[in-house]
């Protein structure tokens, strides 16, 4: 059942493990583990779970010396080879060979359940592999017959590219959410621009002639203000009318 010439790989090891004697099935129904001597076990030591090429090997030695005491084959999971009883998850039932062919049933427990656990997890994870290089092996053997795309150049056939610049399009205003640039104001509605004296804030420079306008102005005002009336007269004939006019 090895393959020659493939080497062997460690996928657990349990430092501890009980061999129990099992009495003959008397049926086929589920092997009960409360049926052994659970406490007095038949051998104890150091079980080994090795696979070379498609096979497994569950190894039973001696702790100290490393001495094999029995082996079992495994070439399929779930099988023959390797059960689990009926009322433990920590006990099965292993099938011994020996050099010559024979082969015997034996019962195994873990005083834990977690290297059980470990043990059921490696012989999984082998024996699903095998599957998958069987699968790839017949994939690999049958022809492939389905219909394949020829995307090569027939015999003097040729292909174009037309590789060109692209012109860069004209950048378009944005509407009035965006942050584009204000529209022109309509033609003709243009604002004269600023002068240099109105942006300086300066005054207006007063000829000469208009001076002495201006002082003449100020000699009137200040006469009209200062200098009392003396004319009553004119002062009466000019508030007649008005007099004459309120007193109806």
């Amino acid at each position: 059942m090895a393959t020659e010439g493939a080497y062997e790989s460690i996928l657990c090891v349990k430092p501890d493990v009980n061999v129990y004697r099992i009495p003959p099935r008397a049926s086929n129904r589920g092997v009960r583990a409360a049926d052994w001597k659970l406490d007095s076990p038949d051998w104890t030591g150091r079980m080994r779970v090795t696979a070379r090429g498609k096979v497994a090997y569950i190894k039973l030695e001696d702790k100290i010396s490393g001495e094999l005491f029995a082996q079992a084959p495994i070439d399929e999971f779930p099988g023959i080879a390797v059960e689990t009883v009926s009322d433990s998850s920590r006990y099965f039932v292993l099938r011994i060979q020996d050099d010559s062919g024979r082969s015997a049933f034996i019962g195994i427990g873990f005083g834990d359940r977690g290297d059980s656990f470990d043990f059921n997890v490696a012989l999984q994870d082998h024996f699903k592999w095998v599957k998958q290089e069987d699968e790839i092996s017949k994939q690999a053997q049958t022809p492939d017959n389905t219909p394949k795309l020829d995307l090569g150049f027939k015999e003097g056939q040729t292909i174009t590219l037309n590789i060109g610049s692209r012109k860069r399009e004209k950048a378009r205003p944005q509407g009035s959410g965006g942050f584009g640039l204000l529209p022109p104001p309509p033609a003709g509605k243009l604002a004269p621009p600023p002068s240099k004296s109105d942006n300086q804030n300066t005054q207006p420079a007063v000829e000469e002639g208009d001076m002495g306008c201006l002082l003449d102005l100020d000699s009137t005002n200040d006469n009209s203000v200062d200098a009392p009336i003396s004319n009553t007269t004119a002062t009466s004939d000019l508030w007649g009318d008005f007099d004459s006019v309120t007193q109806k």
